[in-house]
């Protein structure tokens, strides 16, 4: 039984007892290093129903419990603080009954319980995973598994983009410049060659609109940006321009607004729309792109074809990099099926009077009274925006799996505010599982070098990045000279599990809101907050008991047989917390709590392995009892790691 439920129905007790009131909740936190103790409890909410002195409550509470408890060893009170000594007997029986289950930590599902969906990766078909997906999916997976762990089912998911425009250029760009090569002729993974005739495509494109604006373009061209320059679309761009500005410098002043705008803003807009307003009217190689997406939308045979055969090479890449990366998915749902899917329920939304339609024929739904703004979920034309294909697809997805009750989306932070609001229409169009949707948004990742970008060829490509992390392993692995006895293949295998390892851990020990900038050596440090440091204590937990040449694991101690040294009593104490540490970030639906858990677990476990002797020490009880220990931190610290989607490594 942990310590919060021996203490809480006491506490409770001694409060009617001495103050004859009855209370709810009591807040417990970790004691602070600088005091005695193992647990505290909060005083300070108690003085809303008592009146009284704080030290002076905590002083009878105390004294109560030392006195009914028999796992409460003494007390003391700090201010507001009640710090709780808690004997080491307990500590002594926790660990007996831990040490022997190998699940510890986890819970197993309800068979009744709802399931939880969670969805991660959903990439485009025009181009290799990248960075950013590389963060997503290692996000998403994680979460799905502590959640899990935390005694849920889960399904994994995913939407995979394969259809619109940008589809359609790399399938374009193939038909003209691309000499029938396949991933077979070339060598090169399909979703590879795909992505490298989208940035074709774009090269091409730009060459266009360059040769455009030397010749100072068309009449009817500069027309149009000029007139668009008047339009509501302009100014808001301008104004969430400034808004992005003063939210990312922290700077309003006006005329450095003034000085951003006329410098920096006003050109770079002016060149986002003219070329969109070129490549949407006057681009030769535009309007090629734009024939063949209605094509594709007319269901024409050759065009259906290509398209079938070209997301088939990226499906085939895509799965390659989910298997090195070590993600994998329960279902799968593809845009082309789903971007219809939603329109039967703005009928509905319509007679229960939650949409309206304009004038135009357009469907909007009214969101200004909670906060928001007005939202189009239907174009004047019939066809679908993207908020109705979610709609959609959320309806569906529960249709398909019945036992679903709720749904975790992993998107960047970019994406807030589209998930309020499509959150918000699912509540009003009275689905119960829609108030158990949740955003899982995360900050963007850079490297050193800068931002990554995908149109002009520089994307940070996923399959590239973790054959980097393994490179840099392997050297740093050679330069510390620790490989003697490794067969060739046991060396690149334990550059596997090292250089994704750092790679995972540095992603995942990061608060999910928190912009990263991910440096690849600094992850592969073997000393710090770094995955291979916790890998390589595991590793050395290891070789103990591998030099524990007798039996260790079959007795069971008891407080008369060992004296428990206090770096053994903290480091039971941590792993106490661990099945609450899961707990904890399954509600929060962060991975970096696992991940500082664990860093802190090995910290407390090499803190006690320079203390006090293991195998080398005199007393044999106290050698089984702490290689018994060791071997259940070993075994906490794969079951955490394994939350984490790493591995981790007999040897080192």
């Amino acid at each position: 039984m942990s310590l919060i439920s021996i203490l809480t129905p006491e506490i409770k007790k001694a409060v009617s007892l001495l103050f004859e009131i009855n209370i709810d909740t009591i807040e417990f936190q970790a004691t602070r290093r600088e005091f005695e103790g193992d647990i505290t409890m909060v005083i300070f909410p108690l003085l809303k129903v008592i009146k009284g002195n704080p030290v002076e409550l905590g002083n009878k509470i105390g004294t109560h419990l030392v006195e009914n408890v028999a796992e409460v060893q003494a007390y003391n009170v700090v201010s507001g603080f009640l710090n709780i000594v808690i004997s080491a007997e307990y500590y002594l029986n926790f660990f007996n009954e831990v040490k022997g289950n190998e699940k510890f930590g986890t819970v197993e599902p309800n068979p009744t319980d709802k399931a939880v969906m969670v969805e991660y990766s959903s990439p485009n078909t025009n181009k290799p995973l990248h960075l950013g997906h590389v963060r997503n999916n290692l996000l998403g997976f994680s979460v799905a598994e502590i959640i899990k762990a935390s005694g849920k089912k889960v399904y994994k998911t995913q939407i995979i983009n394969d259809r619109g425009i940008h589809i359609c250029k790399s399938m374009l760009a193939w038909q003209k410049f691309g000499n029938g090569e396949t991933p077979e002729s070339t060598g090169l993974k399909g979703d590879k060659i795909v992505g490298n005739y989208y940035v074709k495509f774009e090269q091409e494109f730009q060459k266009e609109f360059d040769l455009e604006l030397k010749s100072k373009g068309t009449v009817e061209f500069l027309n149009d940006c000029i007139e668009f320059t008047k339009t509501k679309e302009w100014d808001d761009s301008i104004s969430d321009g400034i808004d992005e500005y003063i939210q990312k410098e922290g700077n309003n002043d006006d005329s450095e607004k003034e000085k951003y705008v006329k410098e920096i803003l006003h050109p770079k807009l002016l060149k986002k729309h003219f070329k969109n307003i070129y490549f949407n009217k006057y681009s030769k190689i535009g309007t090629e792109v734009q024939q063949m997406l209605l094509d594709w939308e007319a269901g024409k045979p050759e065009v259906i074809g290509l398209w079938k055969t070209m997301n088939q090479w990226v499906y085939d890449g895509f799965a390659s990099t989910y298997k090195n990366m070590g993600v994998d998915f329960d279902s799968y749902y593809f845009e082309s099926n789903t971007y219809l899917l939603g329109k039967e329920v703005v009928q509905m939304g319509l007679e229960k009077g939650i949409f309206e339609k304009d004038p135009d024929g357009s469907v909007w739904i009214d969101l200004t009274e909670d906060g928001l703004d007005r939202k189009i979920v239907l174009r004047s034309d019939g066809t679908a925006v993207y908020m109705t294909q979610d709609i959609g697809t959320a309806i569906q997805r529960v249709k398909d799996f019945p036992d679903v009750g709720g749904m975790v989306y992993t998107v960047g932070n970019e994406q807030d505010y589209h998930f309020k609001v499509l959150f918000l229409i699912l509540k009003k169009l009275g689905f119960d599982w829609s108030k158990n949707l949740f955003h899982l948004s995360y900050g963007m990742v850079d490297l050193p070098s800068g931002k990554m970008k995908s149109r002009e060829g520089t994307v940070v490509d996923a399959d590239d990045l973790m054959n980097e992390m393994m490179q840099t392993a392997q050297t740093i692995s050679e330069d510390l000279g620790k490989l003697d006895g490794y067969s060739e293949e046991e060396k690149t295998e334990l550059y596997r599990t090292i250089g994704l390892g750092a790679l995972k851990y540095y992603i995942l020990k990061v608060d999910p809101k928190k912009r990263i900038l991910f440096n690849p050596e600094e992850s592969v440090d073997f000393a710090g907050n770094t995955g291979p440091f916790i890998q390589y204590t595991y590793a050395r937990i290891q070789s103990i008991i591998r030099k524990a040449e007798f039996d260790f694991a079959s007795k069971t101690f008891s407080s008369s047989e060992i004296t428990l040294h206090e770096k053994e009593k903290e480091l039971i104490k941590v792993l106490a917390s661990y099945p609450e540490v899961i707990q904890n970030a399954a509600q929060n639906h962060s991975p970096a709590l696992v991940a500082n858990y664990t860093y802190d677990l090995v910290k407390e476990y090499n803190s006690f392995y320079q203390t006090v002797p293991i195998l080398g020490s005199d007393d044999e009880n106290a050698k089984m009892f702490r290689v018994q220990l060791s071997k259940k931190v070993g075994e906490t610290i794969a079951s955490a790691f394994k939350l984490l989607g790493i591995s981790v490594p007999n040897r080192m």
